[in-house]
């Protein structure tokens, strides 16, 4: 019996046994199971953070990088092995690595995700990018904080988008209120130049009288080149726009700009068969000099001003940040060997009125006013510079299919004529000296102070009237408008343009829709006297 109770335990523990063992190995199955689940989503999880455009991170609590993706190692420029351990305070500057520990704090604090979205880091080769961070905890099986995750993505190109934008709305809005003073000046300034030249032609003017008067036209012409500047950082329009040899144009300002300079080594290297670009030829030569002026007070000592120019190709994401089209440009640089602009500085270099010369060394207008210059041309303007290394300025200008027409000469004489000429401006002082200028010259003079006037007196004296010198910014109805009216009235009507600054390119707009010309505030006698001729003798 006894036996047979034996026998009976042992067979029930050998089956409890048996039962324990298929458990264990059915334990041990799901746990192979589970592992090469584990191993298999682990593997889907790491292709996944090594194909996404992010870059993902992994830190411990101190900020050491433990793991991280394929796309961070391509936005910060380090390899794996440089990046690994690597601390974030190691790649950014102390001030950023400040402000990102506190953020990190609160998220260790609070257990709560937080997104950073201006967070600069310095690449591997020096330069900086901005990158938009989400970040969390990362909590260990104890529910206990071990480190930080995070997702980065590369967004410089986005911010310097923004901040192209918000510098072309600040220079918007300063360079309306410059083309509002630079019109009203012009004026003034018209009204002196025009009183000085009268006088000078007086035949019974001393010759000491004559000398002060000649002193008083040269700072005429200087506050008009001050006035030049700042309506070229307003954009104040492009008034002789002609297809131009852009290699020809250069030469020709640095070599002006050379026979002053003689401490400074010029080098030149000019792209052969050039494309031609469509500008303003005295702007784009004073843009050039303004850029010469900044390289030859960079190098006080001396040094080389070198100058190219080349054919390139420009894509959309190259000329998005500056709202231009992209295609084919023109490029210019102007390089000097002088002491380099500081990074801080470079931010402001194009703001008017912003300059770190000594007082009497500069206005703070020249390389604003070149800024606007090339904004005007749909063109871009890029400065590159390090501390001590020089600088070069990058000018971009639209090539065109235009072919070049050589101009004529301008005679130095003054010019008369006897045809009857209406004279359209509403500022008293204009129409006075206007009158006197036109009586000097052998014209028969009619004024008009305003649009509508003007309109009434072409509509009577249409037949008599051989030329209109018409005044672009006008109170109600503007020289536009005035230019429009009289063209419906006869189509054949010639008018020369007048203006010490035009809003919104109005009267480039008027030219290039076939008006007879241009001339701006404030101008000689002469020059008046050949550009009138020139548009009456045109048949």
């Amino acid at each position: 019996m006894k036996a047979t109770y034996r026998k009976n335990n042992i067979q029930a523990a050998e089956a409890a046994l048996q039962n324990r063992i298929a458990r264990l190995e059915k334990i041990c199955r799901r746990q192979q199971q589970v592992l090469a689940e584990l191993q298999e989503s682990e593997k889907r999880h790491r292709a996944v953070l090594e194909n996404i455009e992010e870059g993902y991170f992994e830190v411990d609590l101190t900020g050491n990088m433990v793991f991280f993706n394929d796309s961070l190692c391509k936005i910060t420029g380090y390899s794996r092995e440089t990046m690994m351990g690597v601390n974030n305070r190691d790649y950014t500057s102390r001030e950023t690595a400040d402000r990102m520990y506190k953020v990190f704090n609160t998220i260790y604090r609070t257990g709560n995700p937080a997104s950073i979205t201006d967070y600069e880091i310095i690449k591997r080769d020096g330069s900086r990018c901005f990158l938009e961070l989400s970040a969390s905890i990362i909590l260990d099986e104890a529910a206990r904080p071990i480190g930080f995750r995070g997702v980065a993505r590369d967004v410089t190109f986005q911010k310097k988008l923004e901040n192209q934008l918000l510098h072309s709305q600040k220079m918007e809005a300063i360079g309306t209120l410059a083309g509002g003073i630079a019109h009203d000046f012009n004026n003034l300034l018209m009204g002196i130049q025009g009183r000085t030249s009268l006088i000078l032609m007086d035949a019974g003017t001393s010759q000491r009288a004559n000398e002060h008067l000649k002193g008083i036209e040269e700072y005429v012409k200087n506050a008009a080149d001050l006035t030049r500047q700042l309506l070229g950082f307003a954009r104040g329009g492009k008034y002789e726009i002609k297809p131009t040899n852009i290699n020809e144009l250069v030469a020709k300002s640095v070599h002006m700009f050379g026979r002053t300079k003689k401490e400074i080594k010029i080098d030149t290297k000019f792209q052969e068969s050039v494309w031609t670009v469509e500008v303003d030829q005295g702007q784009i030569e004073q843009a050039l000099l303004n850029l010469y002026v900044n390289a030859w007070q960079a190098m006080p000592g001396g040094g080389t001003l070198s100058l190219e120019t080349k054919n390139v190709t420009l894509g959309d994401t190259r000329t998005a940040p500056y709202q231009v089209k992209p295609g084919e440009f023109v490029m210019i640089s102007v390089t000097d060997t002088g002491e380099g602009i500081e990074k801080d500085i470079q931010q402001r270099i194009f703001d008017p009125f912003f300059t770190t010369k000594e007082v009497g060394r500069g206005t703070g207008l020249g390389l604003s006013s070149t800024y606007g210059i090339i904004q005007n041309h749909n063109g871009i303007i890029e400065v590159f510079s390090n501390k001590g290394q020089g600088t070069t300025f990058y000018v971009y200008l639209p090539a065109c299919d235009s072919l070049i027409v050589r101009g004529k000469k301008t005679m130095e004489s003054v010019l008369t004529g006897n045809e009857t000429i209406l004279l359209v401006d509403d500022e008293e002082m204009i129409v006075e000296i206007g009158n006197e200028i036109l009586s000097k010259l052998g014209y028969s003079a009619l004024l008009a102070r305003s649009g509508p006037e003007a309109l009434n007196i072409y509509r009577e004296m249409s037949d008599a009237i051989d030329l209109v010198i018409l005044d672009m910014i006008m109170p109600g109805m503007s020289g536009k408008e005035t230019y429009e009216a009289l063209k419906t009235l006869n189509p054949r009507v010639k008018i020369l343009l007048s203006s010490g600054y035009s809003m919104k390119d109005q009267a480039t707009r008027i030219l290039e829709n076939g008006c007879d010309g241009f001339i701006q505030k404030p101008f000689s006698i002469k020059d008046l006297s050949h550009k009138m001729r020139e548009i009456l003798e045109r048949k």
